[in-house]
């Protein structure tokens, strides 16, 4: 929440900042009021998007066979209670329910104004005539004006033509957006220099249109002077009394040529993508391994390509085949049972001798079989993780075992209790768990309660050797964690 907060409301800023620097001086009122409106979608917008910059980072190889273990942590939240967020919340939540209910009064109280005053069709609008004394203002689709003045034909043409703009163009909707806005976000001032903005734009749009129709800008300029010591109306509605200042007076008069126009509009478009990318871009490291081989010093890629189409049988002490495997599935221990290949034909320091004699390796024909005995460790004897082709492991994954523990896991009651269990168990043949030792515990019963979820837990899928199951040592760190 406040990272949308955060974004949102800097770059709405950004985007003020430029409306009123660049902008709103101009003559372009349509486009002005799709930059305001635009600005505040895309606003809200960016902070749910995330453009992934990878950049690669190098770490060293790690062979098959390291073991890399993580603990399940157990978090004791039970007096955990924030009552400060729940009391910030609460007010947050009273101070928007009080707003909106405004809000929302103030819209029925318009709309019961509208029912209440007698009604005259004019130009596809309703002219609602009010009993009290007022300046002209629209809502929705309803112009508002005094009754007495209608039927004296006191409101001036240029004013039934600057409200029809009002109407017409739906400006009503612009303001109750950001009226809503303002509920919602009650606590960021900047919707209120937002509302103003738009507000100071409709009237350019309806002056423009009034200028336009009627063609006497100094008449109508004086008629604005004349009716700006009335009273303000409703919030919620456009009026011909808002913001009568020096501003709308001169932007009757004022020009902007074509060109100039254009070239603000295409100078804008970059602004859009510069906050996109200042706000959304997150760089995600991706590891590459490395794996260093220098081919003039050492044959290791050599006897890769020379033994690439060899089957190896995996045989017992006692000579019956029991694997069959290519290079690539060969552990560390086989590998070292492979009889070497072929020496070169040439032996010689200079290098390119020696890149001679890497292409004669990697050119030689390979045996299609080459036997490899193994030595059988006794069915009782223990493995580390180490040593097996296969580790053992949790029906369903790590992750599915790291929950388990989680869930029957109780954490002492003993607060702020940071620290690692350290237990080791072996995994039998049929996937039971026993033998269990605590290494290290950090007291407050914590190491026998590691035991104890250990043996409630189901019976994992056994280590292998060449796809035989064996008794495996298997160790497990746990990180306990207790907060008040």
């Amino acid at each position: 929440m406040i990272d949308f907060i955060i974004k949102s409301t800097a770059s709405l800023f950004v985007l003020l900042a430029v409306y009123h620097l660049a902008l709103e001086n101009e003559k372009m009122h349509h486009f002005n009021r799709f930059y305001l409106l635009f600005a505040i979608i895309f606003s809200f917008t960016i902070p749910f998007i995330t453009i992934e910059v990878i950049q690669e980072i190098t770490t060293p190889f790690t062979s098959k066979n390291a073991i890399t273990m993580e603990g399940a942590t157990m978090t004791s939240v039970e007096d955990s209670t924030n009552y400060w967020i729940i009391a910030i919340w609460s007010i947050y939540g009273v101070i928007t329910s009080v707003l909106l209910f405004r809000f929302i009064r103030n819209i029925l109280k318009l709309n019961a104004k509208s029912k209440s005053g007698t009604e005259i069709n004019y130009k596809n609008v309703n002219l609602v005539l009010l009993k009290e004394k007022t300046l002209p203002y629209t809502f929705m689709n309803s112009i508002f004006i005094n009754e007495t003045d209608y039927h004296n034909r006191k409101i001036e043409a240029e004013l039934y033509t600057h409200e029809l703009i009002h109407v017409n163009q739906k400006h009503t909707l612009d303001i109750l957006l950001l009226e809503t806005l303002k509920a919602v976000f009650w606590f960021n001032p900047i919707f209120i220099f937002y509302k103003k903005a738009i507000q100071l734009n409709h009237e350019f749009l309806a002056d423009e249109k009034v200028v336009q129709s009627h063609n006497n800008v100094p008449f109508y300029q004086n008629l604005l002077i004349t009716k700006a010591s009335a009273n303000q109306t409703y919030y919620l509605a456009s009026n011909l009394n808002y913001s009568v200042t020096k501003k709308r007076l001169i932007m009757m008069t004022k020009t902007t040529s074509t060109s100039r126009a254009m070239l603000k509009k295409i100078a804008i478009a970059p602004l859009f993508s510069f906050i996109l990318f200042f706000s959304c871009t997150k760089n995600v490291e991706q590891e590459k391994t490395s794996e260093t081989t220098i081919k003039s010093k050492t044959p290791v890629t050599g006897i890769e390509k020379y033994f690439e189409n060899t089957i190896f049988l995996i045989k017992d002490e006692k000579g019956n085949i029991v694997s069959d495997k290519k290079f690539s599935e060969l552990t560390s221990e086989e590998k070292k049972n492979i009889p070497p290949p072929p020496p070169p034909r040439v032996t010689s320091v200079n290098e390119q001798e020696n890149s001679k004699q890497l292409n004669d390796l990697k050119n030689a024909v390979s045996p299609k079989y080459v036997e490899i005995t193994t030595v059988e460790v006794p069915e009782n004897g223990i493995h580390n993780t180490a040593s097996v082709n296969e580790k053992p492991t949790f029906p369903g994954g790590m992750d599915k075992f790291y929950q388990f523990v989680a869930e029957n896991f109780k954490a002492p009651s003993q607060p702020n209790l940071k620290g690692k269990v350290y237990i080791t168990f072996i995994v039998e043949i049929d996937g039971s768990l026993n033998d269990f030792k605590i290494l290290r515990d950090i007291g407050y019963g914590t190491g026998k309660e590691a035991v104890r979820v250990l043996e409630s837990c189901p019976k994992w899928i056994p280590g292998k050797i060449n796809g035989k199951a064996v008794r495996t040592l298997y160790s497990l760190p746990i990180t306990i964690n207790t907060e008040q």
